[in-house]
């Protein structure tokens, strides 16, 4: 039994939180990964478990091992989905971190169209609008809707991307006098509280300076969709991502303002952990996804 087969049982243990899991997933025994681990344990002459009858914890060189085993394993499949490469043929698991509001999105239909293009390579994607550890928590890329800061990953813009201020005719002809961002604080605004700061909203003059405006209003939801439909409703003032507003914005049914005053150095990025083997899986899922906006636009 070679030692790459061994390593594996070992992580696939670990990532399933014990061996009846890793057994189901993987479709082995639970007596023949515990035989594997047992082996590794041996060839290291370090323990890497400890059991008990109802769960089991990593020891320190465990711990260590883990995670140094992990990157190297990584790197073997990412060098031999090179190879593969030629063959166009994708196979594997693509584990992808997207927020929730691009996921439930029109622009969501892109993960779609990649999984249906490549049939036996398995997506698993994860809605979260927080900001995974893609090391720590074992992602192959992420989708980011954000103004990129320097992280130490490798990113690439795969669209442009910005928000609006947004109102019905209606509204605005109750509030004339909203003539500037800080007219803003003075009328009933819809919060979606995805925004980092919740209560205020940061404009910026033509010549770079900054400047927030204090909100305040009826609904707070953390749900850029909820805030599209209030904002129709007539309740209040949104900002509102232009990939989820765009056809109301177009049709006239909202109209926008301060558009000046609003950044446009925002993106949508496709993140992922430099690496020197870049799997093909997840360059060919990043230039897919870059070509899709290409074709939206």
């Amino acid at each position: 039994m070679d030692t790459l087969t061994r390593i594996r049982a070992f992580i696939d243990v670990v990532e399933a939180e014990g061996f009846s899991a890793a057994a189901r997933k993987t479709g082995r025994s639970k007596a023949l990964l515990s035989k594997y681990v047992r082996e590794l344990e041996d060839e290291l002459g370090a323990l890497l478990l400890n059991r008990t009858t109802r769960q089991f914890s990593l020891t320190e060189a465990g711990h260590t091992y883990f995670r140094t085993a992990s990157d190297i394993l990584k790197e073997i499949d990412n060098l031999a989905d090179l190879v593969r490469e030629s063959n166009q043929q994708l196979k594997g698991r693509l584990r992808i971190s997207v927020p929730r509001t691009f996921v439930d999105a029109d622009v969501g239909q892109s993960l779609i169209d990649f999984a249906k293009e490549n049939p036996n390579l398995a997506l698993e994607i994860s809605a979260d609008d927080r900001f995974v550890d893609l090391i720590e928590e074992g992602f192959d890329v992420a989708i980011r809707v954000t103004k990129l800061e320097d992280s130490g990953m490798i990113a690439r813009k795969i669209s442009d991307f910005r928000t609006h201020v947004c109102v019905t005719k209606e509204f605005l002809e109750r509030y004339p006098n909203l003539v500037h961002p800080n007219d803003l604080a003075n009328v009933p605004f819809i919060i979606d509280t995805n925004n980092r700061s919740q209560n205020s909203i940061r404009f910026y003059n033509p010549d770079s300076s900054s400047f927030n405006v204090t909100i305040s209003g009826p609904i707070e939801v953390n749900s850029p969709h909820a805030t599209l439909r209030a904002a129709l409703a007539g309740i209040g003032v949104a900002m509102v991502p232009d990939f989820i507003g765009r056809k109301e914005i177009e049709s006239g049914a909202l109209l926008t303002l301060f558009n000046d005053y609003i950044p446009t150095d925002r993106g949508i990025y496709a993140v992922y952990p430099h690496r020197r083997y870049l799997p093909a899986k997840v360059r060919i899922f990043v230039d897919y996804l870059y070509n899709w906006f290409r074709k939206q636009s």
